[in-house]
């Protein structure tokens, strides 16, 4: 019978994350763990999972898998996917050959130290707090060292014992006679999980997890200038390491909420300023709103619609301490909606004596019409 696609033993798609691979692993090996289950075929079923999972938690083995599949890139599949083989029956020197290309050799020690997982939080960001920056607290579920057992995952006064099976190494060799020789496969110990550790008497706080998990309250300092999708990293503030191994990282993403009157592209700040037809045509000085207070912008005489203006280092400060932004002013000159007989009266007048082209604006718009019959 043909072997299963080692993604599909998994429940996992072809794109998984290692860690997702790892939960997936998790879960079916408690399911299907021959001293836990008892049904027919369930060690068949533990020993398919725990191959599968040997191959694609390896990212060199999942590659040589995704590339060759089961037989592997030279057709000596040997019924354990890649796994680091020992070649006897006079091929003495093969296994150093086969390391050379692909890579094999000693497997890490299953008890060595390793970094915990790294833990990412999403935070909602007010335009202001984004610019100027805050110190907040957040509350994040997270995995902490169990108290009761100091994360050994043993009940208090006692300690978790080498597996006997493997003899601490995570492993077991499994011998198979080819017509090319004796070769030696190793696979994950299905006994303690390539622990290399077996827990007798379980902690009852955490089951023998070694963490439990709980609601941490962690300040954090947002600095000043932060943009949406940007991050921050606090270190040690992940999950909990492994045999005594450092904490992984948290990394908080920012989405900034839109402000109702400001805009930001990179450092600048754009807003639009309205001004009536008299402040245009006359000029003027009006007061603009910023971020950092009002300040005065003076309106020259003759300002036409959509003219910018800009103040300088009235926008972000850098978040990496580049500088500061400015903020820029586009003004639109508002047309009134509702106006008094008088008002009208007057504008009439005022058209009688500019005329009906716009002073100004005559000689250039004959011009391009000219332009344009002669092209």
């Amino acid at each position: 019978m043909s072997k299963r696609d080692y993604y599909e033993v998994l429940g996992v798609s072809k794109s998984a994350t290692k860690d997702e691979i790892k939960k997936a692993y998790r879960r079916l090996s408690k399911q299907y763990h021959p001293d836990i289950n008892k049904e027919p075929g369930s060690d068949e079923k533990f020993k398919e999972i725990t191959e599968a999972y040997e191959v694609l938690s390896d990212d060199q083995k999942r590659s040589q898998y995704d590339q060759f599949g089961h037989a592997g890139p030279q057709g000596f599949g040997g019924g354990g996917g890649f796994g680091g083989a020992d070649f006897g029956g006079g091929f003495g020197g093969f296994e150093d050959i086969f390391n050379t290309f692909f890579g094999g050799g000693g497997r890490r020690d299953p008890n060595a130290p390793r970094q915990g997982a790294d833990l990412q939080y999403t935070m909602r960001l007010d335009f202001e707090d984004a610019v100027f920056g805050k110190e907040t607290i957040i509350e994040i579920p997270k995995e902490e060292t169990c108290d009761t057992c100091k994360g050994s995952g043993a009940k208090p006064g006692t300690s978790p014992e080498t597996c006997s099976h493997c003899s601490g190494s995570g492993q077991l060799n499994v011998e198979q006679n080819t017509p090319f020789g004796r070769i030696v496969n190793r696979r994950v110990c299905h006994h303690c999980h390539g622990t290399g550790n077996i827990i007798k008497e379980k902690c009852r706080t955490c089951s023998g997890d070694g963490t439990v998990k709980k609601n941490k309250k962690i300040n954090i300092k947002i600095p000043k200038g932060i943009d949406d999708g940007q991050q921050i990293r606090i270190s040690g503030e992940g999950e909990p390491g492994i045999n005594g191994g450092p904490a992984g990282d948290l990394y908080v993403v920012f989405h900034v909420r839109e402000h109702e009157f400001f805009e930001r592209d990179g450092d600048d700040i754009y807003c639009e300023m309205p001004i009536t037809f008299a402040q245009a045509a006359l000029g003027d000085e009006i007061e603009v709103p910023t971020l950092h207070g009002k300040v005065k912008l003076k309106i020259p005489a003759g300002t036409q619609t959509g003219t910018r203006f800009r103040l300088r280092g009235k926008g972000v400060h850098n978040v990496r301490g580049l500088g500061v932004g400015d903020q820029h002013i586009v003004v639109k000159i508002i047309t009134p909606t509702k106006l008094t007989e008088q008002q009208k009266q007057l504008l009439r007048e005022f058209a009688d004596i500019s005329g009906s082209v716009p002073d100004g604006h005559e000689e250039s718009f004959f011009d391009k019409v000219k332009r344009a019959f002669k092209s």
